[in-house]
């Protein structure tokens, strides 16, 4: 202590300083933060992720929310269901009747009429078919002519496009008296309405009209994530994901995924190949066997908002402090299958590589 004032008297402004303890205290806590903060961002280590947002929806196309549309055109009889009606397969939903009544007795009386017609021109076509025989005969022995036969086979001709075109008529009898008799439209399968058409009975409704929008139940859930362009090539099928469901309470670490509270383990089952129309790329997620279950219905439903981290590489704090600083894309590390290939043909792959 006595050198260090002797050797303060060398120094009279340093020596008029006279810092107090308490900010001696303060610088060295500062110090010690400091050697801290770097221990820290140099070794601790930090999940890089990908992050995208979505939503669930039905993996199957048939699970998804579906149109029921009328099957011929009328107006509506009575309605069965009203809006958020649970229905199994074949409950009826609504009854269609033609705004003609009486118009399927009339199709059955226009279809009787034309078997009528079909029976009497195979009658004529038989009978002209014997004239064919009998001119035929008559010509090989020279008692008739060439003309009054070829004449018997083009009326036998003409009978038989008669009868094709009767039969014709009759199939497209049958064809709309079979619409006409599907005037009951029930549910495809178990599920709920979601919206019921509100039309009165006098509304006139054409072939194809919406009626009824419906859910299925009973769906294999996926949730789909859009993902940016620059970390699209990065993400493989097999990856991991960190899902997030809307109303759903959370507590995100995003580098540190397993101190994450409130979050569901998906992997990633698809990556399309093409861009959406909102420019984004969208991946498929399901549920990670092994973990826990997503939340089922009601807590989420189908169309219910998601987010969503793919977890990546695991490098330190620093590289990606450094990383966002530079603007940087995720570090990537060259999948094994590839890794493979690329030793086989002689020159040994990088350990990693960044992607640009």
């Amino acid at each position: 202590m006595a050198n260090d004032r002797a050797h303060l008297a060398h120094f009279p402004t340093l020596a008029g300083i006279n810092p107090p303890g308490i900010a001696r205290t303060i610088g060295a806590l500062i110090a010690i933060t400091i050697a801290t903060i770097l221990i820290f961002v140099l070794t601790v280590p930090w999940v890089q992720t990908a992050a995208g947002s979505g939503n669930v929806i039905a993996l199957d196309p048939l699970d998804r929310q579906q149109n029921i549309t009328a099957l011929v055109g009328g107006r509506i009889e009575k309605w069965y269901v009203t809006d958020g009606d649970a229905v199994n397969a074949g409950d009826p939903i609504v009854r269609i009747v033609d705004i003609d009544p009486r118009y399927i007795e009339r199709l059955r009386n226009e279809r009787a009429q034309v078997e009528v017609e079909v029976d009497a021109a195979r009658q004529a076509a038989r009978v002209a078919q014997l004239d064919v025989e009998r001119t035929g005969t008559l010509f090989r022995e020279g008692l008739g002519s060439r003309r009054d036969w070829e004449l018997a086979q083009i009326k036998v001709a003409d009978y038989r496009a008669k009868i094709a075109q009767t039969v014709g008529s009759l199939n497209a009898i049958d064809t709309n008296i079979q619409r006409q008799s599907n005037q009951m439209i029930v549910a495809p399968r178990t599920g709920r309405v979601l919206r019921v058409r509100g039309d009165t009975s006098n509304a006139i409704i054409k072939q194809g009209d919406v009626l009824v929008s419906f859910v299925p139940e009973e769906t294999r859930r996926v949730v789909e994530l859009y993902m940016d362009g620059r970390d699209i090539s990065l993400i493989r099928v097999g990856r991991k994901v960190r899902l997030e469901f809307e109303g759903w309470p959370a507590i995100q670490f995003s580098g540190w995924p397993s101190i994450a509270r409130g979050f569901f383990d998906g992997q990633v089952m698809s990556v399309d190949t093409a861009a959406s129309s909102n420019g984004l790329y969208r991946i498929l997620v399901e549920p990670t066997p092994g973990k826990p279950a997503w939340p089922s219905e009601p807590s989420v439903r189908l169309g219910a908002s998601v987010r969503g981290w793919v977890l990546m590489d695991t490098v330190k704090v620093w590289f990606e402090l450094w990383r966002l600083l530079n603007n940087f894309p995720l570090q990537y590390t060259p999948p094994l299958a590839d890794a493979a290939t690329t030793d086989a043909a002689g020159t040994p792959p990088p350990a990693k590589v960044s992607a640009k």
